[in-house]
């Protein structure tokens, strides 16, 4: 129940990306251009919603659809880990045109080429897993 549940949503999640232009390769490009708000429209509601969102479940006890309680763990703070971590990603967003959500809606609706840019995500995360141990904290 719970995959088929996850499915629909991940569906429903790829519909919304798809629609509403955020997977598209031209919008993504005007956004890197300041050419456009949409994509920052976009990405601004989601921050503030997960922020939102993450907030009310750290502050109650809060259960999911199949009754475990929520945790959320603090996370390290650490700067350069971040700063190193979020140019690495938009470097590859820029050069792929896609970042993690809107790759697979692309697959979804066919743009077989996006093929090439989740070996090379899933590449990135496996080597990223065996290197992990050995990278400075």
């Amino acid at each position: 129940m719970r995959d088929l549940i996850y499915l629909i949503v991940g569906i429903f999640f790829g519909i919304v990306l798809f629609k509403s232009e955020a997977a598209s390769w031209f919008r993504i490009y005007e956004m890197f251009q300041f050419d456009a708000f949409h994509m920052y429209g976009i990405i601004g509601s989601a921050l503030v919603l997960g922020v939102l969102f993450t907030q009310w479940i750290k502050r109650g006890n809060k259960k999911s659809l199949f009754g475990e309680e929520i945790k959320i763990a603090d996370k390290e703070k650490s700067i350069a880990r971040y700063a190193i971590g979020g140019i690495l990603f938009g470097l590859g967003w820029a050069l792929a045109g896609a970042c993690p959500g809107p790759m697979y809606t692309l697959l979804g609706a066919g743009f077989l080429p996006i093929l090439v840019v989740i070996f090379g995500a899933l590449l990135g995360t496996f080597v990223y897993g065996l290197l992990k141990n050995k990278l400075p904290h």
